[in-house]
């Protein structure tokens, strides 16, 4: 009796975690209104990577080809239990991949990197390849939820609609794929293990892509097919 009860048992759905994301003009008043802030390239190049927060922390100089344009991903950064820190591999063969990176944000990573590099000159010491690109004074990664926080406090300052910092992530692909990317593209941005993981997780936040779908479709046929 009881195993039949048990049979007849819905195993409840893993629901999505509800994402937010920000249109286009909203990550413009976002970047102007945070222009000042300590982690400005951080927060720019998360909105213009789609990379994770753990990658960004992990990055270093030499992770970067500011000729090229382009950012090497090859590990993260965790913060363990006690509170220690340590970089990690990439989860997946598809999480470690080369980003191509827009060229403002190539442009606002070679301004930081002169302005880290002067301000090292000014202690006496110099930036090394390996040096991390988002560190504290010390050299010493930043703590991820030091970031986190840090994201959180701007967003309400700002007055716009709340975000967390890895909606930065769903808004870098849901605007791609509304701009008609194609979602192979997405999925090697994002370091996903499959494209369907990719379209599973966007589509839903991506109105109209049905519909666009269908009348593109339809312009394949528009002069052949006779009313």
């Amino acid at each position: 009796m009881l195993s039949g009860m048990c049979d007849a048992l819905e195993v409840p759905k893993k629901h999505r975690t509800d994402m937010q994301i920000w249109n286009e003009e909203e990550i413009i008043e976002f970047l102007e209104f945070a222009k000042n802030s300590k982690y400005y390239e951080l927060f720019y190049l998360a909105l213009f990577s789609g990379m994770r927060r753990s990658e960004l922390l992990a990055l270093r100089w030499d992770d970067i080809d500011l000729e090229l344009g382009q950012v090497n991903v090859t590990r993260g950064l965790q913060q363990l239990k006690d509170s220690s820190l340590i970089f990690t591999q990439p989860k997946s063969e598809k999480s470690r991949r080369t980003i191509a990176l827009p060229p403002s944000a190539t442009a606002i990573l070679k301004e930081y990197r002169n302005h880290v590099a002067l301000s090292l000159a000014l202690m006496g010491k110099t930036l090394a390849d390996n040096d991390l690109i988002f560190m504290r004074d010390n050299g010493k990664p930043i703590r991820p939820n030091t970031v986190t926080y840090a994201w959180k406090g701007m967003g309400e300052r700002s007055g716009l609609k709340p975000i967390r910092l890895h909606d930065c992530r769903h808004s870098h692909a849901s605007l791609m794929l509304a701009k008609g990317i194609h979602p192979k593209i997405v999925q090697e941005r994002l370091g996903h293990s499959t494209i369907a993981m990719t379209l599973d997780t966007y589509s839903h936040v991506v109105p109209g892509l049905q519909e666009a779908a269908a009348k593109k479709f339809d312009s394949l046929f528009k002069e052949r097919v006779t009313k």
